[in-house]
Parts: C-alpha cells; structure tokens; sequence
C-alpha cells in the first residue's frame, strides 16, 4: 500500500513530467483550431484514491474513461496531453475524422463549464431518445 506521502510525491514527479505540454490536437484538413469539436476529459468525482475520468464529446458521445487516484493524473490518463495514450486517440479520430481537440476540465469547473454542460445536455437527449 502507498503512503500518503508517497502518493503525493508520486503526483508532483508525474506533474512535473507532464508540466508545458500542450493538449493534443488532431488537425488532418488543416483547419482553424477553433473550428474543431471539442471532446472534453473531465472528473466526474469520486473519492480520494478512486475517482472518475470521463470522456465526452461535444456532440454528447462517451468516449471513455479511466480510474484515477487523483485528479492530477487525469489529462495524462484520458489523452488529454499531446503524446499521451495513442491508443484512445484511434478511438477518437474514428468518431472525428476531420479532426478534434481536447480540453481538460477540472472538478471544480464542471458545473459552470458551458461547453461541457452543453454536451451533458445532448448526452441526456441522446439517452432519452433510446429509451423511447
């Protein structure tokens, strides 16, 4: 079992290794970056030691998610950061083709994140249509 203090120290060397880089982007048509789709990684909460990463598009679709002991980890895990998980960015430029980029918000703001709250709105759509 980890130690409080070495789960902190654990956290500050991944912070520090991931520290300046940029989120991935994912631009095969060359377009303005702001005219792509947003798939945003987000804590969805939890506990200290077991919280929930959480992928969804901009168009309401979920994309993933990951466990993680601390909300630090999560743009690392989710594939937030250029460089990271190449396996889940096959996911993504099948659901995008033309392209996307990607945005981390943190727990604290979910709740007043327009654009991701948005995309909870459509999820919820989407779900309600499937019921039907």
């Amino acid at each position: 079992m980890t130690t409080k203090e070495a789960a902190a120290r654990y956290l500050m060397e991944h912070q520090m290794e991931v520290m300046g880089r940029k989120v991935a982007v994912f631009n095969p048509k060359d377009l303005d970056i702001g005219e792509l789709p947003v798939i945003f990684g987000f804590n969805n909460g939890g506990r200290p030691g077991w919280f929930e990463a959480v992928l969804i598009a901009e168009d309401g679709n979920c994309l993933g998610g990951h466990i993680c002991s601390d909300e630090g980890y999560m743009p690392n895990d989710l594939g937030i950061l250029e460089g990271t998980r190449s396996d889940r960015h096959e996911t993504f430029q099948k659901h995008y083709p033309d392209g996307y980029r990607m945005e981390f918000v943190s727990s604290e703001e979910v709740k007043g994140h327009v654009g991701l709250q948005k995309a909870f709105d459509i999820n919820k759509a989407i779900g309600a249509k499937e019921e039907e």
